[in-house]
């Protein structure tokens, strides 16, 4: 298994239950895809450089991962169908 870093920015206006589902849906998207979460750090509301989908603020979230090379593809398009999400990026991590 190959180690990443998963960085989301959610929707500003979700609460704190919202965002706790829109983790474990995530979370949940991880492990269909054979991997696992090992670590969780939200980094709270934040203000984007640009906006995004008329947005000026996010709520930042930083997962660390574990996850083969081929469930790298299904789990991309898995995080395209979670609407709450307003962009994604994953990182392999040496």
């Amino acid at each position: 298994m190959r180690s990443y870093e998963l960085i989301f920015i959610v929707h500003p206006e979700l609460d704190e239950d919202d965002l706790t589902a829109v983790l474990e849906r995530v979370t949940g998207l991880i492990e269909r895809n054979s991997g696992k979460v090992s670590r969780v750090e939200p980094w709270g509301l934040r203000r984007l450089a640009y906006p995004i989908e008329k947005q000026g603020e996010g709520q930042y979230v930083l997962m660390e991962l574990e996850l083969e090379a081929q469930g790298m593809a299904g789990l991309e398009r898995d995080l395209g169908l979670v609407e709450p999400l307003m962009r994604h990026l994953i990182v392999r991590v040496e």
